[in-house]
């Protein structure tokens, strides 16, 4: 071994320290942008280290001008387009963003090992190329451009560029079952014979199989499409290493892909789901048209305006605002935020309760209040904020439906165990909806109903706003 190699050595073994330590970090919104910085440090380090120990031919290695000049090429343009559109993006648009990132990564990954392929049976013709290398080769490809095509569709419903609604059409069934089996047996293909054409079935199965697993998924069970393709990138990322022996891929691979499918179990546990039914699809988006208020003539709730409202905060002691998907929708989170700062400057404790898939994609509610200058230690998870609800005199919830309703502690029913914020135990609620709409599981929420709750029909900036004002102007 040389010291370069044992350099670059030392190096990886550092870069996969921070990972940890970064993956760390982001347990907790108060140190997430820590941990990222950490963990982007960490990868930094590793690609240059890589670089150095290409450009100085360890192992044989060696790179033709056009080659390096294809390489700086690629990471300025890469630099670029990923700088301008992180600093661009809104964060209600952070999922897209993640979504196409998977997309980057997946395919990304397939590329690797299909160029990769490519070289070493031209390289071997005398010989076929082991399992050892085909086998991992097969499943890059297949994971990674599953994951390439999937996200695309994924961030294109999140978009609004393709229809949150789940599509079918006929025969989508058998086409999904035939795109799967064209996939695993080009896998096999691959391995007994590697060439050019089981490779080239195999991306076209892949490539199918992604599109046509997620369109069938609604809206609503995005969060949980977009964690488990990020878990997919991960797993073809640790593939695409072991197929160029790169002991960095590998690692980070597989921290990310476990990870991935933690938070998938734990979203899909939120929704009192199997990752299987989300991912069979179909079963609802959760993504009602923006439009006019409306009520349904058989609801009896009682209605509240804006005065009433700011004066029941006004004299409260404790308030929970509770967030949800319409308050993302809507955009809402610098009013949100607004309201919270009044409150707190009146003595009066704010909580936020956040909900496992409040938002649009796991972490998307902290990153949304975060952004409005939300104190993180106002932003309380669901276990810890659920009994605080026994001392609160109001409960006010945005946008929130299914993850806020009472029939989840009730058999017999669509959310039947699933976990849901305790807002019902409050001594005063306030609902800010457009609209007695259902959320993704189709059911009336119980809450609306409950003798303690007021609903003020508005779109979630307005009617934030509104209570802003009124507060003031009391104040005044």
């Amino acid at each position: 071994m040389s010291a370069i190699d044992a350099v670059v050595g030392v190096i990886y073994l550092g870069a996969a320290v921070t990972f940890v330590f970064g993956l760390h970090l982001m347990r907790s919104p108060a140190t997430a942008r820590r941990g990222n910085l950490v963990s982007a440090s960490g990868m930094t380090a590793a690609i240059l280290a890589t670089v150095v120990f290409v450009a100085t031919g360890q192992e044989g290695l060696h790179v033709s001008p056009w080659g390096w000049g294809a390489l700086l090429a690629g990471t300025a343009v890469g630099a670029a387009a990923g700088l301008v559109g992180a600093r661009g993006v809104q964060m209600t648009a952070m999922p897209q963003l993640v979504s196409l990132f998977n997309a980057v990564g997946g395919g990304a990954a397939a590329l690797v090992a299909a160029v990769e392929t490519l070289h070493v049976v031209g390289r071997l013709a005398a010989e076929r190329p082991d399992a050892a290398f085909t086998v991992p080769v097969g499943l890059d490809v297949l994971i990674g451009a599953v994951t390439f095509s999937g996200s695309l569709i994924a961030a294109g419903k999140l978009q609004g560029w393709i229809s949150g609604a789940p599509i079918a059409f006929t025969g989508s069934r058998i086409a999904t079952a035939a795109s799967a089996v064209l996939g695993l047996g080009s896998v096999v293909w691959l391995v007994v014979a590697p060439g050019v054409w089981p490779l080239a079935a195999l991306a076209v199965g892949a490539t199918a199989f992604g599109i046509l697993m997620v369109l069938p998924i609604g809206g609503a069970d995005m969060p949980v499409v977009v964690s488990l393709l990020n878990a997919f990138t991960g797993l073809a990322v640790a593939m695409a290493g072991f197929v160029v022996g790169n002991e960095i891929l590998i690692i980070a691979g597989a921290l990310v892909g476990a990870s991935g499918a933690i938070l998938t179990k734990l979203m899909a546990d939120a929704m009192n789901r199997s990752v299987l039914s989300i991912m069979v699809g179909g079963f609802g988006t959760g993504d009602a048209p923006a439009g006019d208020t409306v009520v349904s003539a058989a609801a009896e709730v009682r209605r509240t305006d804006p005065d009433d409202v700011a004066l029941q905060l006004a004299y409260a002691q404790k308030v929970i605002i509770v967030p949800g998907y319409g308050l993302a929708a809507a955009q809402a989170q610098r009013e949100a935020g607004e309201l919270g700062s009044a409150l707190a400057d009146r003595g009066i404790t704010v909580y936020y309760a956040i909900h496992p898939v409040a938002g649009r994609m796991p972490g998307h509610m902290n990153v949304l209040l975060a952004e409005a200058d939300v104190p993180y230690d106002q932003l309380i998870e669901m276990e810890d904020v659920n009994p605080e609800f026994d001392t609160c005199d109001v409960a006010l919830v945005v946008g929130a439906n299914d993850v806020t309703n009472p029939a989840a502690r009730r058999p017999g029913n669509a959310i039947s165990g699933m976990p849901i914020l305790d807002v019902d135990k409050a001594r005063s609620i306030i609902v800010i909806k457009r609209s007695l709409g259902h959320g993704y599981a189709g059911l009336d929420n119980e809450l609306y109903g409950n003798a303690k709750t007021g609903m003020l029909f508005a779109d979630a900036k307005k009617g934030l706003a509104q209570i802003l004002a009124a507060m003031k102007e009391y104040a005044s």
